[in-house]
């Protein structure tokens, strides 16, 4: 006689195959097969020595990527919003002022984190697809006083690339810490962590990086490590309390590392070698490619008669293309019929830009003048089949 009352799924009886598609949406991108089969190697424990080796690898990797020295440099086991709360809950308390600037959903995402462990949250707001002068932000720094300044640098909602330059000493001269997201734009377009006074600096390993969902890098600087561990509070989250994150990830100097939480080894094994990847090309040589592949795709665009959402080209992110939902059409409609006849993926706007854009995101792997050809061919069949309104 059987005690169990739930029965077998018949849905798991059968395997399940995934598609191959062409992943050209914001995220994530598609995995080449060097990460593919890294990812496959076998488990070994997450406190074993060789997981440990690992674990430096990647250290060392994201230091590359980030061009920092900072001593305090590991992956979050998350996605990038793991990573956003991360630093957002090591850096503030309750109670402390904190300054986010919105010109897409990253912004909102940070504000409204900020404000579930009690800070005062204030924000600064452009519209999408527009940017921020540092004498605006220098306002806010000097009219607020927050511990610290939330800015996205690559924001995949709104298609910007945020310029740097000059932010991280204004933070400093106001005794602020300065928040930088780089998960859409890590790897694709120029950024020095260190040169460019950058506090808390955090990515995705499904980008740029190619590598699957589920690995977060981030790096603290020396100000930030002051800040977070001279807390008069605990982190509101264990899970990501960096007290407890240094020591597994051997960042805080001490002899022996204590069970945190069982880390994603294979996770880990793909990320090691995304970032082996990305050193072997070479930073430079990333930026460059992908900023010329992004060129090319814009100019096939305008030849078809669209239009850019940003309009400043230097403030362009060329990881992802936001492009102006052609007038007359249902973007619904055009993006379910590339995914169906051509099977490739680009998306539909997010936050404050539903509705208005496409977005394209052609990232690491899937960064090539091959792979703008075929979503510009995937555009213009759309655009010849898909139903124009003629109000």
């Amino acid at each position: 006689m059987s005690f169990v009352s739930v029965p077998q799924p018949k849905c798991l009886k059968k395997p399940f195959v995934a598609p191959r598609r062409h992943m050209f949406g914001p995220g994530p991108s598609n995995v080449p097969p060097r990460i593919l089969q890294a990812g496959a190697n076998p488990i070994i424990g997450h406190m074993h020595p060789e997981m440990f080796e690992i674990m430096s690898d990647i250290k060392s990797g994201i230091q590359y990527a980030f061009q920092t020295r900072n001593n305090m440099t590991l992956a979050v086991s998350g996605t990038g919003h793991t990573a956003m709360e991360c630093a957002l809950f090591n850096a503030v308390e309750s109670g402390e002022s904190v300054l986010t600037a919105v010109n897409g959903i990253w912004g909102e995402r940070a504000a409204d984190m900020a404000e579930r462990i009690g800070a005062r949250v204030n924000t600064i707001a452009a519209p999408p697809g527009g940017i921020f002068k540092n004498e605006e932000i220098e306002q806010a720094l000097s009219k607020y006083r927050p511990v610290l300044f939330f800015l996205t640098h690559g924001e995949s909602s709104t298609g910007v690339l945020h310029p740097l330059d000059g932010i991280g000493d204004l933070c400093h001269k106001y005794n602020c810490l300065f928040l930088v997201d780089c998960v859409a734009s890590m790897g694709g377009a120029p950024l020095y962590m260190d040169k460019q006074g950058i506090d808390i600096l955090y990515t995705g390993s499904q980008k740029v990086l190619n590598a699957p969902p589920g690995t977060a890098p981030i790096s603290f600087s020396e100000r930030a490590c002051q800040k977070v561990f001279n807390r008069k509070t605990k982190p509101v989250s264990f899970f990501l309390d960096l007290t407890w994150l240094a020591n597994y990830w051997g960042c805080d100097g001490k002899p022996s590392r204590i069970y945190h939480h069982t880390g994603p080894v294979s996770a880990f094994y793909s990320l090691r070698e995304s970032l082996s990847i990305l050193a072997e090309e070479g930073l430079e040589r990333s930026w460059e490619r992908h900023g010329k592949v992004a060129e090319y795709f814009h100019d096939g665009l305008e030849l078809m008669g669209l239009k850019l959402f940003v309009k400043d080209k230097n403030a362009r992110l060329p990881t992802v293309t936001t492009i102006i939902a052609p007038t007359g059409y249902d973007w619904k409609e055009i993006t379910t019929y590339i995914m169906k006849t051509h099977n490739l993926e680009i998306s539909g706007g997010l936050g404050p830009s539903v509705g208005l854009v496409l977005r394209v995101g052609l990232m690491g792997y899937n960064s090539s003048k091959a792979s703008v050809d075929m979503v510009l061919e995937a555009l213009k069949d759309a655009l010849k089949h898909c139903h124009k309104s003629k109000v």
